[in-house]
């Protein structure tokens, strides 16, 4: 199944500091606190799990009533237990398939604690306070033809409360039902669907059944933090930050320094310590900044940089696994825990995967064509395929052309400079006049080649609209339902199998 694999720190759109990070960058890892890929910083972030924290009996009672009768909530109980925890915003129908890969890194993860001796319970953190309605409103699915179909839910009147909240009052079910028409198993993906966004049902609430049904049988346990007894176990640490909010603005104010001065940057814009907050009211998700006086712990809603704080004040967190710009949150976050909580779970990458068929890994194998061509754009693909289409003596005549080009027009313009500066410069412009149309004719060889292989074309473009839709990664622009609806539920199982729990990568699978 695994077809080759790419190495985190190098995707596209990596940044410095997450690229360090990955690669165990001494310059990197000095702004967390336990090393995610070693045994010993896994056992560190285990034991310093257990320290503070809102009661754990309390914890789990609300879990269970969010949970209804899954054991593996009773496994928080036991002695030296931990979570593993990783989350995503409620986004329509899943929203992108990278969520369901950061679940199943979870699992794998609390499953490799287990056979270290430590008990350890996978947690997906709804995150139901956020207010993107833009974001999770929208999804992209494909059909069997691989067009990329557009899937939308209008609730443009809930602007500014928090998603969770939010009711579908018409889920775009019957377009979901078109796209994935054709499709072996589309059936059953779309039982699914259809259980899960029942008209009514907010975002968060069918978010939840649609990852439950997928993920239940993985004792995955899931975490509204708008439920009202998280909040309620919550307030206790907001309102503590809250006392504290100069002094954390400043600690976030030197952390950016210290940043900037290493290299890298800061993922989150804090202009002070309230901006770390957010208050509820009226189901609306408002800046702490606009209200006067000290609001009632009970309603503040922390922001990107203070939400994993209050989740592991909650939770007994040994591992998060997070995206690229998640990781470079807590590089700003750890501050905030060493005030707060006086302790940070390792800080682990997610796998990645981008899924290709049957037809895109033969033309991968047979050309050398890579993610990274796809990462170019569709025409370049197409380009770089015509490339490796055209006869190999072809190209090393032009290849052979062009280097005696310039070879000889460097020997005339050492000539004229001596003779004659301005002759040099008109021979410049000359020179790239040539060279320009040495190329022009080369790429018309490279598609006369294309085309006498009547599909070639159509089959790079086909790979670009799988692999790299609009130049983003596969697993960024696509729902993992049409996945499923193609492979079948089993799809759940494979990726979870070839998830890394030690040093999570990229790979690239052909189910």
């Amino acid at each position: 199944m695994r077809f080759s694999s790419v190495p985190l720190g190098s995707l596209p759109g990596a940044s410095a500091l997450f690229a360090a990070y990955v690669s165990s960058s001494p310059a990197a890892m000095r702004f967390y606190r336990h090393d995610p890929f070693s045994a010993e910083g896994r056992r560190a972030a285990a034991a310093e799990a257990q320290e503070g924290g809102a009661p754990r009996a309390e914890v789990v009672e609300a879990l269970r009533r969010f949970n209804s009768g899954n054991p593996a909530v009773e496994v928080l109980l036991q002695p030296g237990a931990v979570a593993v925890v990783t989350g995503q915003q409620a986004g329509l129908f899943g929203g992108p398939a990278f969520t369901l890969y950061k679940a199943l890194t979870a699992v794998r993860v609390a499953r490799h604690l287990g056979q270290m001796g430590i008990p350890a319970v996978p947690v997906f953190w709804i995150a139901t306070e956020d207010h993107d309605l833009a974001e999770v409103s929208v999804t992209h699915v494909f059909d069997t033809r691989i067009r990329p179909v557009r899937l939308q839910a209008s609730a443009d009147a809930f602007t500014g409360r928090p998603i969770g909240t939010i009711p579908l009052a018409h889920p775009p079910l019957e377009e979901l039902a078109g796209a994935l028409r054709g499709f072996l198993h589309a059936g059953e993906v779309l039982g699914l669907a259809e259980a899960a966004y029942r008209p009514g049902r907010t975002f968060g609430e069918a978010f939840h059944a649609l990852m439950e049904s997928l993920l239940g049988p993985h004792g995955i346990v899931f975490l509204d933090p708008l439920q009202p007894e998280m909040r309620r176990l919550a307030a206790p640490l907001l309102a503590r930050a809250w006392e504290r909010r100069a002094e954390l603005g400043d600690a976030l104010a030197v952390r950016r320094r210290e940043l900037e001065q290493a290299g890298f940057h800061a993922q989150v814009e804090v202009a002070d310590g309230a901006g770390l907050f957010f208050v509820l009211e009226d189901g609306m998700r408002r800046r702490a900044s606009l209200f006067s006086g000290d609001p009632d712990p009970e309603r503040l809603s922390p922001n990107a940089l203070l939400r994993p704080v209050m989740q592991d004040w909650l939770l007994p967190t040994a591992i998060y696994v997070g995206g690229p710009a998640e990781i470079a949150y807590f590089a700003q976050a750890e501050v905030l825990y060493s005030r707060l909580l006086g302790r940070m779970p390792a800080i682990l990458p997610r796998a990645g995967f981008t899924l290709v068929d049957g037809r895109t890994r033969r033309l991968m194998e047979r050309h050398g064509i890579t993610l990274a061509h796809c990462m170019r754009g569709e025409e370049a693909l197409v380009e770089t395929l015509a490339a490796r289409l055209a006869p190999q003596s072809l190209e090393a005549a032009f290849e052979e052309t062009g280097a005696g080009f310039t070879r000889l027009l460097d020997r005339l313009r050492e000539e004229l400079d001596a003779f004659d500066p301005s002759l040099a410069s008109a021979l410049d412009l000359s020179r790239a006049k040539i060279l320009y149309q040495l190329a022009r004719i080369r790429r018309k060889a490279e598609r006369a080649a294309l085309r006498r292989q009547s599909d070639a074309e159509q089959q790079a473009r086909h790979a670009f609209r799988l692999l790299t839709p609009e130049r983003r990664l596969q697993e960024r622009y696509y729902s993992f339902l049409p996945f499923l609806a193609r492979y079948g539920l089993r799809l759940v199982d494979d990726i979870l199998a070839a998830a890394d729990p030690i040093r999570p990568a990229h790979e690239i699978l052909a189910p």
